[in-house]
């Protein structure tokens, strides 16, 4: 427990497209959020209830970094338990209404997703507990993609924007590959080097191994 006090960033890795959700709070007030909810059944729903309850944790959010179905499955499950507001930008709305579609195409199990609340944009200030987490659109992977970064704690949840030694798919309706480039420059490098990347899939990264080592970029 003392080490968890130290790791404001838990993740989780949900769903068969093996999605990264995570869950964030601030160690004092013991408020949560949860950023993409990917669970995909009852156990992976009943890991996130666990952790929330063994860790003694308010969950006060859902935070989407977009509305790619594999970000999205639990949203239904959390919105029900938890009557808690969903975060979204306005031009990923689009994902969510087509999203029935996305689980019959791939045949995989869907309970529909509700629409956002309350409505993300660019450089918009959250708060959790005492921390800031400022918001960074970086469309580009999906029209209203966007990231979260917490300036204090040196880390940001980058959904599919970019990964280690990669970058997010673009060939998804949406997608825009060169928009995606110029965006990771401007608001993912722009950040300092030794800023965690938690991605949504596969383990972290850091600024500055990426800039560095990422080959979309030499």
């Amino acid at each position: 427990k003392e080490v968890y006090l130290f790791v404001p960033v838990t993740g989780f890795t949900f769903n068969p497209l093996g999605e990264n959700s995570y869950i964030v709070h601030d160690a004092e007030s013991k408020d949560a959020i949860i950023i993409d909810a990917g669970m995909y059944n009852s156990q992976e729903c009943q890991a996130i209830q666990t952790f929330l309850e063994e860790h003694s944790l308010t969950l006060n959010a859902i935070w989407g970094t977009h509305a790619h179905i594999d970000h999205i499955f639990g949203n239904w499950w959390i919105k029900e338990k938890y009557q808690i507001p969903y975060y979204l930008h306005k031009d990923d709305i689009k994902m969510i209404e087509r999203s029935e579609t996305m689980a019959a195409l791939w045949n995989l199990n869907y309970t529909p997703s509700p629409l956002p609340d309350k409505l993300l944009k660019h450089d918009d200030q959250l708060t959790l507990g005492s921390l800031s987490i400022q918001v960074r659109y970086v469309p580009g992977h999906a029209p209203g993609h966007v990231i979260f970064y917490c300036k204090e704690e040196n880390w940001a949840v980058v959904g599919d924007t970019i990964f280690q030694g990669s970058i997010g798919r673009t060939d998804l309706p949406g997608g825009n590959h060169e928009l995606l480039l110029q965006k990771i420059k401007e608001e993912i490098f722009t950040l300092p080097d030794e800023t965690t990347l938690y991605t949504g899939h596969g383990g972290s990264t850091t600024v500055a191994f990426e800039r560095k080592n990422n080959p979309f970029f030499n």
